[in-house]
């Protein structure tokens, strides 16, 4: 071989022109192929908005690994790629470009041209992060790329939609809905995070009608009561029943209630007096329900007051009572402290107490949500969840890591609720449902209008989940019966994140039960959250994230994938900063050094180390043996999701067992030239172990292995990509050679760690003295040459029965004991006077660091992080001062 290799890896001028040449084959696009079994991964589409975080990085890597190693074991392998339309993230962006640019709103530009903007928007931004997935090597199959709302999915969509609707699963009603204001839309109940706050509760005096006194009642949320339609009491609350019925004055609206008697309220909760608001509470509602009360807005879809009461009656909103001047028109939570303010100087307000309660916020938009009365579209989700619980009860769809996520998902789909799927955007599947003159509803893909009758579309759109649920068979072209969708369906593993186990997976397994009569997957494996350093999410806010393509220019593609991978542990979440990545790159320059010096060394690109058997050595038959069980141990844990497993034992073997050690022994057989057959026997092994080496590492470090595998292919080979994964061979796996290397290492091991606490020179050549009946003996002296060579051992003497221990080192290694003579090594009186003074060094230290941690005010005061390292510190001197002190005794 002997080729010019540069010294210096550089992935810039690597990884773009194999993946530039991956692309232009074709390698990684998938057919329906009656020779081979599908395995199929449908990618989770990133928003249309979305640019590459680390945490799409780890998630793609992820799945990248899994199916590079799936295509090499010869299935056909189809990675399915897309993005999400994002209804509300993509109409916020932008509408908020809208006005920083042109100083419009949506409504100035009318719903057509805004939508077209958007499609704009979305031809223009919406590949971006389809570009840098390519950059961090993902082998899709580009080709099939697919959008939540392209013509296809649109379909598939309206189709959903008018199934459910005609099998009566789908209905419209007027519900309590959570309500984002700052995006003007409804959310489904698993769209919003409950946050633990602390707020206030206000005790607020009713006056009974024509008299001065007074109920209580207590709120977190003043500025309903203005929509307050009764007062109620508990049913065993039997002190207060002779109220029932009597009414009450709600301040600043003055509208007549009556008290109830219901069994929502707790007795025990403030004065036992409950205000219902059915239209802005959803408990309330039904307590509505229950004693048809009147149903009265006020609050405003923008979360502000509004000037005159709304009562919901025949379908339609009423003006009722006047609000106030000094409160309408207020923000929510501005017209909070005006009530609180006014009703105290009434003397209405009786006290107020801090109070600690969750409050639900937007996913989107992370405002406060506001319960509102709305009349919205609903899927019936219950008849759903029977099946879609035993298909993860009997295992039909797995998931992993096993034990963590089974009962979370039971627990959803026990309690399962309806799930409100309309909204109120521009931006998205609109809904297919159209309305005449007299209300009349139709629930049709056409437009049904005639030149008598006039139909209108509903304006809202679709949740986005909802054509999201769809996305393993909507991708493959169902509803046609095509045969991608028979041949690549049901599909095999989805990797994603837990946060979305609700929104997403449950109801890919619900709409994959209905429709296709098959689960959307065999296998969910759930991956970690990638954290900062300090263990928190990253965020604009915090300023605490990372830039994957940042880093891939810095460090390459190669090393992100590494690191992220290293530093995972099944299902775990990832502690990471921006110098992590040099781990990976360190790795790159380990490959690199090790091509670089067997190319060096190479005549030929042999790799058929079979035609040497005969002159096997017991290094040789020992790193075959680990390379065997490294190969047996990757395909194992990459099956069961243990892709840090898998990743850790092709990395032990490369870095330690084949360049530390086996390089190292065989250094020796290279520059023998007396001996040509153990020459080419070490250097067809090492040919075949570093391009065996690159296929088990492909998956996770796909460019950096192409790259030097190409240097070691037959004729007949044309990539790593497409060549077939190894397979363990049994006979070549030497548990007796093991064994032995394992000693050889651990007495090199331990005399390297001798010679450094003793302080012998790197360069000096050291005897080592043992028993010549020890069990080990002749695998000891048969093996001179690697003790000489990494050791620096000059010669194996055995031991006489006049040989004077106290002057020596002494090593023991599974029992059997070892000298090395230290006269002639070291100037011992010169030594004795190092580990004096290294000895009070280490004493004052210690002493310093203790007195530090025995101060109070030190420990109280710091954080903890900088006690930890002072404690850690100071259990590190006394084990070095343990060390010098014992060496030290061993001239005395």
């Amino acid at each position: 071989m002997q080729k010019e290799i540069s010294k210096i890896y550089d992935p810039k001028t690597v990884e773009g022109k194999w993946y530039q040449h991956w692309l232009d084959k074709k390698y990684f696009k998938a057919k329906v192929n009656p020779n081979k079994k599908p395995y199929t991964i449908v990618i989770p589409p990133p928003n249309v908005t979305s640019i590459l975080h680390m945490g799409h990085a780890f998630n793609n890597t992820l799945q990248d690994i899994i199916i590079r190693f799936k295509r090499k074991q010869g299935f056909e392998a189809l990675w399915l790629p897309g993005t999400d339309h994002a209804g509300i993230a993509t109409q916020t962006v932008v509408e908020r470009d809208l006005k920083a640019r042109e100083k419009k709103s949506r409504h100035d530009l009318g719903r057509e041209k805004f939508v077209e903007r958007i499609w704009e928007w979305k031809e223009k931004n919406g590949s971006l992060i389809i570009d840098q997935l390519k950059k961090m090597g993902c082998s899709c199959d580009w080709d099939r790329e697919r959008f939540t709302m392209d013509e296809g999915l649109s379909k598939a969509v309206q189709e959903v939609f008018i199934r459910l609707y005609e099998k009566g699963l789908i209905y419209k009603g007027l519900r309590i809905v959570n309500w984002d204001p700052a995006s003007a839309t409804a959310l489904a109940d698993d769209e919003v995070e409950h946050k633990d706050i602390q707020g206030h509760l206000y005790h607020i005096r009713y006056r009974f009608k024509n008299s001065d006194e007074y109920l209580v009642v207590a709120t977190t949320r003043p500025e309903t009561l203005l929509g307050d339609t009764a007062v109620a009491i508990a049913p065993d609350d039997m002190e207060k029943y002779p109220l029932i019925g009597k009414k009450v004055i709600i301040p600043f609206v003055n509208r007549e209630v009556n008290i109830i008697v219901d069994e929502h309220v707790d007795k025990d909760f403030g004065s036992g007096f409950v205000k219902v608001t059915p239209a802005h509470d959803p408990n309330d509602f039904e307590i509505g329900i229950r004693h048809n009360l009147k149903q009265v807005i006020v609050i405003d879809k923008d979360g502000s007051i509004l000037p005159v009461c709304q009562v919901f009656e025949d379908e339609a909103y009423h003006d009722e009572l006047p609000i106030p001047s000094s409160i309408a028109g207020l923000d929510r939570f501005a017209a909070r402290k005006r009530i609180i303010d006014e009703l105290d100087k009434a003397g209405q307000l009786e006290k107020i107490e801090k109070h600690a309660h969750a409050v639900g916020h937007s996913y989107r938009s992370h405002v406060p949500i506001e319960p509102y009365l709305s009349v919205q579209w609903f899927v019936k989700m219950k008849p759903f969840a029977k099946k879609a619980l035993a298909v993860v009860h009997n295992g039909d769809v797995k998931f992993f890591p096993p034990g963590r996520f089974e009962k979370t998902y039971e627990n959803w789909m026990i309690n399962i609720k309806d799930w409100c799927i309309s909204r109120q955007l521009w931006w998205g599947h609109r809904i297919p449902a159209w309305y005449n003159e007299n209300g009349d509803i139709k629930v049709c893909l056409d437009d049904p209008s005639t030149e008598s009758e006039k139909w209108m579309q509903d304006p809202d759109v679709l949740d986005t989940w909802f054509s999201s649920q769809l996305w393993p068979f909507s991708t493959l072209g169902w509803p046609e019966d095509t045969e991608d969708v028979k041949y690549f369906y049901p599909t095999n593993t989805l990797v994603t994140g837990p946060d979305i186990i609700f929104f997403w997976v449950a109801r890919m397994i619900i709409s994959g039960l209905e429709f296709i009569g098959d689960v959307p997957f065999r296998n969910v494996y759930f991956n970690g959250i990638v954290r900062d350093e300090q263990g928190r999410k990253m965020s604009k806010s915090l300023g605490n994230g990372i830039d994957p393509v940042e880093m891939i220019n810095d460090y390459s593609a190669d090393a992100i994938r590494f690191t992220l991978i290293m530093l995972s542990s099944e299902g775990k979440d990832i502690n990471i900063g921006k110098h992590s990545f040099e781990m990976g790159r360190n790795f790159s320059n380990k490959i690199w050094n090790a091509y670089r010096f067997l190319s060096m060394n190479l005549e030929s690109t042999d790799t058929d180390y079979t035609r040497y058997a005969e002159y096997f050595t017991l290094e040789d038959r020992w790193i075959l043996s680990k390379f065997n069980q490294t190969i047996k141990n990757i395909t194992e844990n990459i099956d069961k999701f243990r892709v840090n497993d898998a990743l850790n034992a092709i990395y032990h073997f490369f870095w330690h067992d084949y360049c530390d050690w086996y390089l190292e022994m065989i250094k020796k057989r290279l520059y023998r030239p007396e001996n040509e057959n153990e020459k080419k026997t070490a250097l067809a092994i090492a040919s075949y172990l570093m391009k065996g080496c690159m296929e088990l590492l492909h998956p996770f470090i796909p460019f950096i292995t192409e790259e030097i595998w190409q240097n070691f292919k037959g004729d007949e080979e044309e990539t790593i990509v497409r060549s077939p994964w190894l397979e363990a061979n049994e006979k070549l796996i030497d548990h007796e050679a093991d064994k032995s290397i394992d000693f050889i290492q651990e007495v090199i091991g331990s005399i390297r760690n001798l010679r450094a606490e003793m302080n012998v020179e790197p360069g000096k050549k050291i005897n080592l003295v043992l028993d010549k009946q020890s069990d080990n003996w002749d695998l000891v002296k048969s093996n001179q040459e690697h003790f000489t060579a990494l050791a620096k051992v000059e010669n194996i003497i055995p031991l006489e029965d006049d040989f004077i221990k106290d002057n020596a080192g002494t090593l023991v290694v599974q029992k059997m004991e070892f000298f090395i003579p230290l006269a002639d090594l070291i100037d011992i009186e010169k030594e004795k006077q190092r580990l004096v003074k290294e000895i009070s060094r280490l004493e004052g230290l210690e002493k310093s660091l203790a007195a530090k941690l025995n101060n109070k005010s030190f420990i109280d005061k710091a954080p903890d992080n900088i006690v930890s390292k002072e404690r850690d510190k100071l259990e590190n001197v006394r084990e070095n001062l343990f060390k010098v002190r014992t060496n030290y005794n061993k001239f005395m």
